[in-house]
This record gives structure tokens, sequence and C-alpha cells, in this order.
């Protein structure tokens, strides 16, 4: 049988049970992974860890580069998935942060992009399916990673040139287009568009699935994750809560949410904005709070669960996990905090 066919056939049968996840917003609070970059800095990879046998001789420093793990440390990064379902994740991420050719391109790797993200999404699921074996009653799912690049499509990053732009909202579109297509056939649950400081290079990702969805006639629920970057509530293209809300809500998602940037506790007004205006399901994943002079994070997994129980009691989140920092130890007390409280009501039907 044709690849294409065993993979809409995949689809179709992931598509069947990916209906539960609905059902399962609605009946309580999902937790999210934690930290991929911060599980990986404990290993302390070089830079021919980073290589492998397989880029042993490429001619540009590869060490940095996480979603190239999945290529040369497979292991390692199927070790973090079990670690975050073991502390008690509903979802994991894949390791696709940086997967387009736009933000590979750094590292002379565009040809990549594909296989990066096909087996970041074939580990992922491998490991959720070991877990829902186990836990029938808990099924696991896997998130397709999709991160905002490294240019910005609203924004000059010339002070002396306003109206230059890096990047084009086709330029991304053809790029996140890619990657989608990758995670799918890799067998991802639902995608995640994250860390968002500019709407619109959002709005080309979610372009780009709306595509893939058409041209491949499947529905894959669909994650929204949003940064606000400062004390002053705004993404870095200069968004309040309210407006990012709105400017991604033509789109049949499953949740809108805020992650990164800030830690749990300054994400309360911003999530009160989402609550108040939206009948999507709610998601936060914050930093385990702000990083220290060192650029470290320094909140214990029990003062981050602290705060998170605000979320709760005020029934604000539908999903909630954790972002730069955070650890297996911080989702335990996270998924102890959220267990058996009453998710916010929410409307999952689109």
């Amino acid at each position: 049988m044709p690849l294409l066919s065993l993979t809409r056939k995949r689809i179709v049968y992931e598509n069947k049970k990916m209906k539960n996840i609905k059902d399962i917003l609605k009946e309580r609070i999902l937790v999210l992974d934690g930290a991929m970059g911060t599980m990986l800095q404990r290993h302390k990879f070089t830079e021919e860890d980073f290589r492998g046998e397989r880029f042993k001789d490429w001619k540009h420093p590869l060490q940095g580069n996480n979603d190239l793990l999945s290529l040369t440390q497979p292991e390692a990064i199927a070790d973090v998935h079990r670690q975050y379902f073991a502390a008690g994740a509903d979802i994991v991420e894949t390791n696709t942060f940086s997967g387009t050719t736009i933000a590979m391109a750094d590292y002379f790797m565009e040809d990549l992009v594909y296989e990066l993200n096909y087996e970041s999404a074939r580990i992922a699921k491998q490991v959720a399916d070991e877990f829902t074996a186990k836990e029938p009653n808990k099924p696991r799912f896997v998130a397709g990673s999709i991160g905002p690049t490294n240019k910005t499509a609203s924004m000059s990053p010339d002070v002396n040139d306003p109206g230059f732009r890096a990047v084009s909202f086709d330029e991304l579109r053809i790029a996140y287009k890619q990657q989608v297509e990758a995670l799918i056939e890799g067998g991802v649950d639902l995608l995640l568009v994250e860390t968002i400081f500019d709407t619109l290079n959002a709005k080309a990702a979610l372009f780009a699935i709306e595509e893939v969805k058409e041209e491949r006639n499947i529905d894959i629920p669909i994650m929204v994750s949003g940064t606000i970057t400062d004390a002053s509530g705004r993404t870095l293209s200069g968004q309040t809560a309210e407006a990012f809300l709105i400017s991604i809500s033509h789109i049949p998602i499953l949740s809108v949410g805020f992650n990164c940037a800030l830690g749990a506790k300054q994400l309360v007004p911003h999530l009160e904005v989402l609550a108040a205006k939206t009948e999507f399901a709610i998601s936060a994943h914050p930093n385990a709070g702000l990083p220290n002079a060192f650029g470290a994070y320094d909140e214990t997994p029990e003062q981050m669960a602290a705060q998170i129980k605000e979320y709760v009691e005020k029934s604000l989140v539908n999903i909630v996990g954790g972002c730069c920092g955070t650890t297996p130890e911080h989702i335990t007390a996270i998924a102890n905090v959220v267990k058996n409280i009453k998710p916010r009501p929410v409307i999952v039907s689109r």
C-alpha cells in the first residue's frame, strides 16, 4: 500500500482518538510537559555529542541545535518524554521548537527539516503509546511544537530602516507548511503554535496548518500560545492579550493561552483577560519564575505549584504545564494541584 495511503489511514485513526481530548477537556484539567532545553542541559552535551557519527565532519558548529539531538541523541530525547509522562503529563511537546528552514539556516541544515520533525514526532509518539498502553484510562498525547522562528514579519530588525523585513509572510507560510506536514506524518495528535512574540508569524503558521488540513482532508486540533514579553502586558509586536486573542480567533482552535517570558504569578491578569473573552480552552505554561542574574530559574516546584493553584481557584485554565526552567518535579507538583479540580467550562466542539 502506498505510504500516503497508510499515513492517511493512521491519521484517520488518530483523529478518532483525538475526539477523546475534547471530551477530557470537559472533565478535567490536562497537564502539559515542562522544558525540554532545561532537561537537555543536564546532559552537558559537547559539540561532539551534538554531531554524533553522522555529522562529525559538518563544516559548521552544531552545539546548541537541540532539535538535532532527535537524530544524534534520540534516546536522550525519548527519556525526557518518559520523565514528563511519568511525572503526570498528559501531553508532551516534540523536540521541534526550531524545526523550520528559517531557524535551521543558522546551522546550514535546511535540508534536514523534514527528517528532524518526523523523527522528533515519531520518538514522542512511541513513548506516548508506551504510557497509554500501560494506563488506557489516561491516554497520552503528543503536541507538535511549532516555534516562532528567529525572525519577525511585522517589525524591522534594523532601527535605521523601519520598513525593512527580514522575512515575508509567504516565506514563513512555506517554512511552517513543511514543518507541519512532517509533524503530522510523524504521528502527532495535535499542533502547538507557541511562544508567539509576533502574531503575524503565528498567522502564517495557522494559515499553513489550514492549507495542510484542506489538502489532506484531515482535522487536527490546534493549540495557540502567545508570549507577553514584559510588564507592559503586550507581545513583542505590541498586542495586548485581548488583541492577540482577536487576531487568531477566526481559526478553529482547541485552545489559546500564554507561555514563556513571565512566571506563573505575572501571567494571572493576562489569563483573566482570555478567560473573560473566549470560549476556547485556555492553556498556560509559564517559566519557573523570572530568570536570575545568571539567566537561571530559581522557583521551586512547590513555589510554582502554589501559584498555579490560583489559576484553578479562579477557573482560568484547561491546560497547564511549564516552560523555561521547569522539570519533571515541577510537573509532578502542578499535576498534584490540578488533580480532581473541575476545569474551566469550555466549548471545544469547533
